[in-house]
């Protein structure tokens, strides 16, 4: 049965900040359209392509997990990303989660395979829209550039039907497998997260400083024009 939105749905956390100037500015320049479903849309096009998809950058202070970090950056990966496309939708009036699934990626560079030492993602972070009498899943994460680069299938949504990662590329070869859905929620659950990647990631952790001085981007178009 669909639960309608509670008011948390619309309120604005410390990590889903929606009432920061910039995300307000940001969401009411991109939110164009008729109805709510074709702003919803309009939304999430500006995050998904608007900030680069960068999980070199991993920071897990609140002051780099807001939504409003990603204005800053200009870039993000999936959990800020997600946040950032939910504020932007409350900022608008519009319901919305943060939800959260763990994945396994066949698709990741040599230096994250041997930094995460797994191919799993836990907390894999999407937006959970309230529109026309549902949710409805929107998955921001991964930029246009990106998708064409990595010969990915870009991630559309039109405000009716989920979007989640598909499992195989333009070329047929394994891309993303869910394997746990842990949910949505009103606010990032910020302190599960980090307990988690200290357990699931630590050697992430522990030379993420070396991770952020490497190039998520120069790294992807090396092994993609092998």
């Amino acid at each position: 049965m669909t639960t309608p939105p509670t008011p948390a749905a619309l309120a604005a956390t410390a990590l889903i900040d929606s009432d920061h100037p910039g995300v307000i500015a940001f969401a009411q320049q991109h939110a164009q359209g008729a109805d709510t479903q074709e702003r919803a849309v309009a939304l999430y096009l500006a995050v998904r392509d608007g900030f680069r998809y960068d999980p070199y950058r991993i920071d897990l202070a609140p002051e780099h997990m807001r939504a409003s970090s990603v204005l800053d950056k200009g870039y993000g990966w999936c959990v800020p990303k997600a946040a950032l496309l939910a504020a932007a939708c409350r900022a608008m009036g519009i319901p919305a989660r943060v939800g959260y699934a763990d994945v396994r990626n066949h698709l990741s560079t040599e230096r994250m395979r041997q930094t995460m030492d797994t191919d799993m993602f836990i907390w894999h972070g999407y937006t959970d829209i309230w529109l026309d009498g549902q949710w409805v899943k929107a998955t921001p994460a991964f930029n246009i550039e990106l998708c064409e680069r990595f010969g990915l299938l870009p991630l559309d949504f039109d405000g009716r039907h989920d979007s989640i990662y598909h499992p195989f590329d333009k070329a047929g070869n394994r891309h993303m497998e869910y394997v746990n859905q842990r949910g949505a929620f009103d606010d990032m659950p910020l302190t599960d997260i980090v307990a988690d990647f200290k357990v699931v990631y630590p050697t992430l952790l522990r030379e993420h400083q070396q991770m952020h001085a490497a190039s998520f981007q120069q790294d992807v178009e090396r092994e993609t024009t092998r």
